[in-house]
């Protein structure tokens, strides 16, 4: 009785490899790229880069013509004056240094506020694919060396889930 018991649970996992596998690939990046929201995203990234420079840029002329005046003036100028302006100067400059890192954090925060629900959208999108299709497994040919000819391009599926 075990020996049949054990004989049917090694024969039970062949049935279920029996069953049709239905792969399919999609080419997530040219559908990510087709998205509308993509565009958006990337306007408003350029606005805050572009904001971000235009602030960087006024703190640069600060500094220049803080230093262009300090070399000019310095043999006019007490031991004192010349310690205190030296000093604004090297401020100038960490606020700067501390401006660009912050700035860059700022920037790929907002990059990855706005790229999470894109992102899910198409993930939903395939996934739903997947189901209506039945396919087993979708998978992103970039990732792989050699994609098969039995793999179905599930791409212009999801394109039109998408309204793309």
């Amino acid at each position: 009785m075990k020996k049949l018991i054990v004989l049917l649970l090694m024969i039970l996992p062949l049935g279920a490899i029996a069953q049709e596998v239905k792969i399919a690939f999609v080419k997530t990046q040219e559908v990510f790229m087709a998205m509308p929201e993509v565009s958006g995203m990337e306007k408003q990234m350029a606005d805050l880069n572009e904001k971000y420079r235009v602030e960087l840029k006024q703190m640069q002329d600060e500094y220049q013509k803080k230093y262009s005046d300090f070399v000019a003036q310095q043999d006019s100028l007490t031991e004192n004056i010349k310690l205190r302006r030296m000093q604004e100067i090297q401020d100038i400059q960490e606020r700067m240094d501390n401006f660009v890192q912050v700035a860059q954090q700022d920037v790929q925060k907002k990059q990855q506020e706005l790229l999470q629900p894109i992102q899910q959208k198409l993930h939903e999108a395939i996934q739903k694919v997947g189901e209506e299709k039945g396919y087993t497994y979708i998978i992103d040919p970039a990732a792989l060396l050699y994609t098969g000819t039995n793999a179905v391009d599930a791409t212009p599926f999801v394109r039109t889930k998408l309204g793309l």
